[in-house]
């Protein structure tokens, strides 16, 4: 399979793991845009929030258990953090492999974009 992420996964290709468990992987966004930004997959190929079945929806399940844990370890539990998905070319999806942004350690504003 030619995905960034299953290769991240893999450890084909090299990361800076911030959490890792049998359904989930994160790893530090090599562009953030937040002073925490961490890149959340399960580790099932889920093509995109399209794509979420019976079939997978445990591994997205363990994916938002993750993300309370991830969010303590990086300190932004209690001030607070936004989590995004971005689905499909116009939602701005640039990797076909499910994933989460958790970012954190600055305030956001609405509307997000």
């Amino acid at each position: 399979m030619n995905c960034l992420f299953c290769k991240i996964i893999s450890g084909e290709i090299p990361s800076k793991k911030v959490f890792e468990n049998d359904m989930v992987y994160a790893f530090r966004d090599i562009e953030p845009q937040a002073p925490e930004h961490v890149v959340i997959v399960p580790k099932a190929h889920i093509p995109s929030a399209n794509d979420i079945n019976e079939e997978n929806i445990a591994y997205v399940s363990a994916v938002w258990a993750a993300i309370p844990e991830i969010a303590k370890s990086l300190g932004i539990d209690q001030k607070g953090y936004r989590v995004v998905n971005n689905c499909g070319e116009d939602g701005g999806q640039t990797v076909g492999h499910l994933h989460f942004h958790l970012m954190g350690g600055r305030s956001f504003g609405w509307p997000a974009g």
